[in-house]
This record gives C-alpha cells, sequence and structure tokens, in this order.
C-alpha cells in the first residue's frame, strides 16, 4: 500500500502542531523534513525559515549544537532575499544556541547585528526581545554598564511595558542622573 506523501508545508504544519504541543525532538525533526523539501523544490527562503524553525525546537529541546548548526547560513538566505526581518531573526536564533554553548562573544555579536538590522524594521518588540537577551548575557559576564544601557534600550522599544517594566526603566536612569549630579 502506498503512503501518500506530505508536501513541504504540510510537513512544516506538523512541526508547527507538534512545537506548540511542546514535543519539541519531534518538531525539530520535521521542520528539518520540511526544510529539505523545501530545497528540493526549490523554495529556498522556505527553507531557510523551516531550518529556523528546527533551531529554535532543537534548542527548547535542550540541544543548542544541534540548533546552532540549524541556523547557519540562514541568514545569507535572507539577506540575498532582501528580507532584513528574518534576517534579524536567524542571527537571533544563532545567538541563542551560541550563547547554550557559552560562546558568548559569539552570542553577543549575533544579538548586536540581530538588534541593528530590527532598529530599522517594524518590530520594535522583537528588538526589545533580543535586546533584553543582550542585556542578560552582558550582566553574567559582568558588564554592567552595557547591560544598563541594553536593557534601557530595550524598554524603549515596547510599545507597551507593565508596571514593573516602568519602575526598571526608573531605576536604570539613576546611576546616569548621580553621575550627572552636582552635589
Amino acid at each position: 500500500m502506498d503512503i501518500p506523501a506530505f508536501t513541504p508545508n504540510e510537513i512544516n504544519l506538523r512541526g508547527q502542531n507538534m512545537f506548540r504541543s511542546g514535543k519539541y525532538s519531534e518538531a525539530a525533526m520535521l521542520f528539518q523534513e520540511a526544510s529539505r523539501a523545501f530545497l528540493e523544490n526549490g523554495n529556498d527562503l522556505m527553507a531557510a525559515e523551516a531550518a529556523n524553525n528546527s533551531s529554535v525546537a532543537f534548542l527548547k529541546n535542550g540541544d543548542p549544537v544541534e540548533a546552532l548548526a540549524a541556523a547557519l547560513g540562514t541568514e545569507l538566505v535572507f539577506a540575498t532575499a532582501g528580507d532584513k526581518y528574518r534576517q534579524a531573526l536567524a542571527l537571533g536564533n544563532q545567538a541563542a544556541a551560541h550563547e547554550a554553548l557559552g560562546n558568548y562573544k559569539e552570542a553577543i555579536v549575533g544579538y548586536q547585528r540581530s538588534s541593528e538590522l530590527l532598529k530599522k524594521d517594524e518590530h520594535p518588540e522583537t528588538r526589545a526581545y533580543v535586546l533584553q537577551s543582550l542585556s542578560a548575557l552582558q550582566m553574567r559576564m559582568g558588564n554592567q554598564v552595557d547591560a544598563i544601557v541594553s536593557m534601557t534600550a530595550a524598554l524603549e522599544n515596547k510599545p507597551e511595558i507593565s508596571l514593573k517594566e516602568r519602575v526598571l526603566k526608573k531605576l536604570l536612569r539613576l546611576p546616569f542622573r548621580m553621575l550627572g549630579s552636582k552635589d
């Protein structure tokens, strides 16, 4: 009995459903399969998108090595297509994988490149998320001033901030106000 083949879009959709269900390992494999199928059909953009989805699923599943391998090079596909938003997401995915691997310098560069691309884009919430990740990593590495600058920029990019974030924003301004005071 012949089993009907699934289209790349159907495989990708199955991966998305597995991801939403928290079955990250299965999702990662389906996204990889979708990426290969998209490539066979000549759809490089969707192949790169599926590869990035597999990167996120691998990372959620605790496999940063596979996450990094899946995302590497996809930013170039998006750059060639002029899709700066997905290029920035790919760089952010790579940065997150580098961070999970302990490659902090590479992670910082990736987050910064992602943030710069998103600065010119119409997705301030995404840029805020990237900057928050960058800030947390900078803080972990002992770069408090850089972390404050990154977190301040993150909060400036959020169209709506919670009460907790408003308090944090005021607290982040204190060191700079103290430097400028003439007591």
